[in-house]
């Protein structure tokens, strides 16, 4: 990123309350029900940015003229704001999508979104809402545009806020899960069914913010917009009966996001994994490009007594590998087939896997990573086949750890 990392207001009052902010540079999915006041916090989220002086681009369906009102309904004018240019309203319209080619337009318009980040720059952007623009068939190339164009946008410094509607349908929630895996965080508001204008909200981190998840009853206010209730501000509870790391929503209903087995680009079955290692040997003896394969093992205690599963650590895995890193899971290990090969690369990639480890308050990071251990292979000479790298690995029944092992 071009700008330091740090924690910048918001006005969402749950986040600034909670974490004291976003990420600067983090993307961030808000998620709601129809009328549940989405819109509301996405000018609040944008009324703060102009407050402190900084650009906020907005992207939205709306009329201008309906925007204006509602932005008026949280006492934000946002007329002022757009004259001295610290507002910048870009209209969008749903694509209409030509038979037979709608996810090249779908990928057409989500990269659009970053060119227009990177000609204006500006220190935070609201898309309002996202869910028109994401009807994609090929649910890996929704994965990859998406992912795409977030990294553009964050590699400008540019805090990112997608707004979604609530899913409807299985492929609804299928394609929530792939967005939802990929940002920094996520927001949600859940109505109560008697009243349009109060019910819950809560926040729940995928990357650092290690306060953890949160939760208070909100509500819509004439000119103040979304506030909450801080007396009914609380951490959503990490650990269930049995002492396992998970995610709660039974307060504020039967959302599951994301799950544990969600669908990722870069993972892979272990058989095409094999067939991707094959390649990747081959084209060392002909080019000499190396590569490197990292195994890392978790200990089978480490699950049974609730400190970490290997789907917590397939997730944390998941979030440091680069795009074209490929991941395999083999029993109780994690398999990364990096095209790096050099120990500072290594290294900064298992620093990032150890940072997005679950760890919390109950169980520390020490405590986590004394389960995991970790062996590297280089791809050279000596390698035949994907086969000799498996047995390679094998022989290494202890996993003595490293030099990039975890210190």
């Amino acid at each position: 990123m071009k700008r330091r990392i740090q924690i910048i207001p918001t006005g969402i009052p749950l986040v600034d309350s909670s974490w004291g902010g976003f990420y600067r540079g983090g993307s961030y999915l808000l998620i709601g029900q129809h009328k549940s006041g989405r819109t509301l916090l996405g000018l609040q989220f944008a009324r703060d940015c102009a407050s402190h002086g900084e650009v906020c681009l907005y992207f939205t369906n709306m009329r201008p003229k309906d925007l204006l009102i509602q932005a008026a309904s949280i006492d934000f004018d946002l007329q002022q704001a757009m004259n001295h240019n610290l507002v910048i309203v870009v209209r969008v319209n749903a694509p209409n999508i030509i038979e037979g080619n709608g996810d090249e337009d779908f990928v057409d318009y989500l990269k659009d979104i970053s060119k227009v980040v990177e000609q204006y720059q500006p220190s935070k952007i609201v898309f309002d809402e996202l869910t028109p623009f994401i009807g994609f068939n090929n649910i890996k190339l929704l994965e990859e545009t998406f992912l795409e164009t977030i990294e553009k946008i964050e590699d400008l410094g540019t805090t990112s806020l997608f707004v979604l509607g609530m899913p409807a349908t299985n492929t609804a929630q299928n394609i929530l899960n792939i967005l939802s895996s990929n940002v920094t965080g996520l927001v949600y508001l859940l109505k109560e069914e008697k009243s349009p204008y109060s019910g819950w909200m809560s926040i729940s981190p995928n990357i650092g913010h290690t306060e953890g998840e949160f939760k208070a009853r909100y509500s819509i206010e004439a000119y103040k917009g979304i506030i909450i209730e801080k007396q009914d501000l609380q951490p959503v509870k990490n650990f269930n009966s049995e002492g396992k790391l998970e995610r709660q929503y039974r307060n504020l209903s039967d959302i599951n996001i994301p799950p544990e087995e969600f669908y990722t680009a870069n993972l892979y079955s272990l058989d095409d994994f094999k067939l991707i290692l094959n390649n990747q040997i081959a084209l060392f003896k002909t080019t000499g490009q190396s590569s490197s394969i990292i195994s890392l093992k978790l200990e089978s205690s480490a699950e049974s007594q609730g400190f970490l599963s290997i789907s917590q650590l397939k997730n944390a895995v998941r979030l440091s590998i680069d795009k074209k890193d490929k991941i395999c899971v083999d029993e109780n290990k994690i398999l990364i087939l990096t095209s790096k090969s050099d120990s500072q690369s290594l290294t900064s990639l298992l620093g990032r896997v150890k940072n997005n480890l679950p760890a919390s308050e109950k169980v520390s990071l020490d405590t986590i990573l004394q389960f995991i251990s970790v062996l590297s292979i280089k791809i050279e000479d000596y390698v035949k086949d994907a086969d000799d790298v498996f047995t390679h690995l094998d022989e290494q029944n202890s996993f003595l750890k490293n030099k990039y092992g975890f210190v």
